[in-house]
């Protein structure tokens, strides 16, 4: 944590500045992740990429939501390695409550135990050419 001095008419405040103070908002987050896909609106791109607002699947079980965030899903990228469980949380309840959805919010822990189910999860068995 750094200190910073401003001069405030003959007096000197202190303020703590802290590096959360920077942290991305979750619009931000969102924007900056999934909006070239979803669009900033949520409405998608029709044939292409689904709409967020108003999608069962979004305002339902924060549970598949989760796994196709961390794990990705046709053609769709994995988040799983870019963003924190605090910054997934803080998307995917932007996300349901935006745009008129009406999704319970999602916890950093909620994300984490995604998280840790996913990496325990049996892969499937690849194909190989014979």
């Amino acid at each position: 944590m750094s200190r910073s001095f401003v001069f405030l008419g003959g007096l000197f405040a202190a303020s703590a500045v802290c590096a959360t103070a920077f942290a991305a908002t979750p619009s931000a987050l969102f924007n900056d992740n999934c909006s070239a896909c979803h669009q900033t609106t949520g409405k998608g791109v029709k044939g292409a990429f689904p709409a967020l607002a108003g999608d069962p699947f979004v305002q339902g079980d924060p549970g598949p939501m989760m796994a196709t965030v961390l794990a990705g899903r046709a053609g769709m990228p994995s988040f799983k390695d870019d963003l924190s469980d605090l910054e997934l949380a803080s998307v995917l309840t932007y996300v349901r409550t935006s745009w008129g959805n009406k999704g319970k919010p999602v916890s950093a822990s909620d994300v984490a135990a995604a998280r840790a189910k996913l990496k325990t999860a049996k892969k499937p068995a690849s194909l190989q050419a014979h």
